[in-house]
């Protein structure tokens, strides 16, 4: 193998997780990560003092010139936004609440309130444990302005609306719990399970039908889960899968994945859930399953929710 590709590829890894936490998409930052192969291969590496320190700052920047296009298509983004799902390896007990932390749905989702350079400042910063000397040569900004930057961030992401902690094993007892129950069509029990004012986030793309706002309240919640498992006439089942590090069911009909819906909870009930339909965003994890995702030609006429 050529010396160059070796030596990107010991930092491959490294440079994909810092454009997916930047982007909130696998396909962007396999882009991102692709361009930086392609400015490395170029690059005079002679007289690079740092092999990681320059492949680290080309993908930041190269993130934060996407994540600027992107926050324009995603202001024209047809409903809700959401980012792309990945399955995840099963993390040691050590590593379950750290890793969800880091990259969970709904974390991701919060970045998105970030301006993209106060995102790469975040989550060098604060993911990645880059000192911020490191931080204002990746984003070329001042040591000082790139506190700044970070201290409003972290202001910014306490503004929004807080999940609270809790552990691995309580979050996927409840989501067991909620799949028994919708499973078995017990209303009771599901809007038993479901907070008051719980809400559900779809993103469907305007590939599939999905709502244009977020949806807010148990029972509206419990009959939308029940009419979606009514019309798969018996097909439907939910399995429990690692997602962006926390468990979350993935919504499977016949052999088609039509969702990934994570929660979050206070322990006790289901506060939230983040839905994602969108069959671009689902392709990854459908092929790695061996599954196909709905037909946007012949798309079901079916709410975000399913």
């Amino acid at each position: 193998m050529d010396a160059s590709l070796l030596a990107f590829d010991r930092h491959r890894s490294r440079l994909q997780a810092i454009a997916y936490r930047m982007l909130g998409s696998v396909a962007e930052a396999e882009e991102v990560v692709q361009d930086a192969w392609l400015r490395w291969y170029e690059a005079p590496r002679a007289t690079l003092e740092s092999t990681e320190a320059w492949l680290v700052t080309v993908t930041t920047r190269l993130a934060i010139d996407r994540l600027r296009l992107a926050k324009n298509e995603r202001e024209e983004y047809f409903g809700l936004w959401l980012p792309e799902p990945t399955l995840s390896d099963e993390p040691t007990p050590e590593e379950a609440t750290e890793r969800a932390d880091e990259v969970s749905i709904a974390f991701l989702a919060l970045l998105e309130r970030l301006t993209p350079d106060a995102r790469a400042a975040f989550v060098l910063r604060e993911l990645f444990d880059l000192g911020y000397d490191e931080v204002a040569r990746c984003i070329g900004k001042t040591e000082a302005a790139s506190r700044q930057l970070v201290s409003r961030a972290k202001t910014q992401l306490r503004e929004g609306k807080q999940r609270q902690s809790v552990s691995p094993q309580v979050h996927r007892r409840l989501l067991d719990r909620f799949a028994d129950a919708l499973s078995r069509g017990d209303t009771t029990a599901l809007q038993a399970l479901l907070a008051e004012d719980a809400e559900l986030i779809g993103d469907g793309g305007g590939k599939v039908s999905s709502f244009g706002r977020p949806m807010i309240g148990a029972w509206r919640l419990v009959k939308l889960f029940i009419a979606a498992m009514r019309r798969a006439a018996g097909l439907q089942r939910l399995e429990p899968a690692l997602v962006n590090g926390e468990w979350a069911l993935l919504r499977i009909v016949g052999d088609c994945l039509h969702s990934v819906e994570s929660i979050e909870t206070d322990g006790q009930r289901v506060t939230r859930m983040l839905v994602q339909r969108n069959p671009d965003k689902l392709r990854r994890i459908a092929s790695k399953l061996g599954l196909r995702t709905v037909d946007v030609t012949n798309a079901e006429a079916a709410p975000s929710g399913e």
